[in-house]
C-alpha cells in the first residue's frame, strides 16, 4: 500500500487505512465506495475536455464495483462527459452536475426536474462569457451548469471571478468555486453532500475520495451518518493538490499523493477486500 499522510491534524476518528479495509472487509456487500473524477481518479489538465483516469484506476474500479453495495462516481461533470470513460465498465453509477444528473449502471440519464427550465439560461450565458471574458478564459458550458476555467491565464482569477459572481447575483444562480475555476449553477437544493447522504441511509459505512472543496460536503455528510449511527463506518479521503489540498486534508481522515497513487491505493484495496 502506498504511504499515507495524516495532514497537520490528527483524524476526526482514530483510523488508519488497514484497518478501514479490515473494517469494510468484514462488510464489504453493505459499503459504498465514492469517487469524485478531476483531481481524483483523473488528473487535472489545462484542457478538461482531455482528462482521463490514472493509471490503474478502471481496473481497480471494475475489480472493487462486484464486492462492494455500489461504486458512484460523484462529480461536476455531466454524466454524458463521465460516460464516456466509464461505459465500459459495469456496477459504476454515475452522479453528475453535483448530482442534477444521474445513471444507474447501464440505465438512462436522469434529470432533476427543477433544473431543466434552466437550461436556456445557461446556454445564453455560456455565449455571454465568451463575448465578454477576456482572452484565457475557458468556458465550459454543461447543459446546466456553466463553468469559467482560468487555469492557462491564473492572472485572470479576479476578473473572471468578480464577471462570474455579478452574472450570478443578476440571474440568480448559485456559485461553486473549485480549483481554478468558478461553476454558476442553478438554484435548485443539489450537492455532493446531498447524493451522499440519500445513498448511505441504508448502508453499513461508505468511503468518499475527493479533492476540491465541494468535496467537503459529501465529508460533512458521512461524518453527519457516522454520528446518527455508531455502526456506521465512514471514510473520508484527500488527493493531494496544490491549490485546495490543504483545506480539503484538514476535513479527511486520510490524504492520497495523487490520482496515480489512488490507483495503486485501490488496487491494493481490490486485493484486501476480495
Amino acid at each position: 500500500m502506498p504511504p499515507l499522510n495524516l495532514g497537520n491534524q490528527e483524524p476526526k476518528t482514530p483510523l488508519d487505512a488497514a484497518h478501514a479495509w479490515a473494517a469494510t472487509a468484514e462488510r464489504a456487500g453493505d459499503y459504498v465506495l465514492f469517487f469524485d473524477f478531476d483531481g481524483t481518479l483523473a488528473p487535472v489538465d489545462d484542457d478538461p475536455t482531455a482528462v482521463k483516469p490514472a493509471p490503474k484506476v478502471l481496473t481497480a474500479l471494475e475489480a472493487l464495483a462486484p464486492v462492494v453495495r455500489q461504486v458512484a462516481i460523484v462529480s461536476a461533470r455531466p454524466v454524458e462527459f463521465l460516460r464516456d470513460h466509464f461505459d465500459g465498465l459495469s456496477g459504476i453509477d454515475l452522479y453528475g452536475l453535483y448530482g442534477l444528473e444521474h445513471r444507474r449502471s447501464g440505465g438512462e440519464t436522469v434529470t432533476e426536474p427543477a433544473a431543466l427550465p434552466w437550461v436556456p439560461t445557461m446556454a445564453e450565458l455560456a455565449d455571454l462569457a465568451r463575448t465578454e471574458l477576456p482572452p484565457g478564459t475557458l468556458v465550459e458550458f454543461k447543459r446546466l451548469s456553466v463553468a469559467l476555467h482560468y487555469r492557462t491565464a491564473p492572472h485572470l482569477a479576479e476578473a473572471v471571478e468578480s464577471w462570474g459572481r455579478a452574472q450570478a447575483s443578476r440571474l440568480g444562480l448559485r456559485v461553486q468555486a473549485g480549483r481554478m475555476v468558478l461553476e454558476l449553477k442553478p438554484p435548485v437544493d443539489r450537492d455532493k453532500g446531498m447524493v451522499i447522504d440519500e445513498v448511505v441511509r441504508s448502508a453499513a459505512g461508505a468511503w468518499y475520495f475527493g479533492d476540491d472543496v465541494s468535496d467537503i460536503k459529501a465529508f460533512t455528510a458521512l461524518r453527519a451518518r457516522s454520528a446518527a449511527d455508531p455502526d456506521f463506518v465512514g471514510v473520508c479521503v484527500a488527493v493531494a493538490n496544490p491549490e485546495t489540498g490543504q483545506e480539503v486534508a484538514l476535513a479527511a481522515d486520510l490524504t492520497i499523493d495523487s490520482p496515480s497513487a489512488l490507483g495503486d491505493f485501490l488496487t491494493d484495496a481490490a486485493a484486501r477486500l476480495r
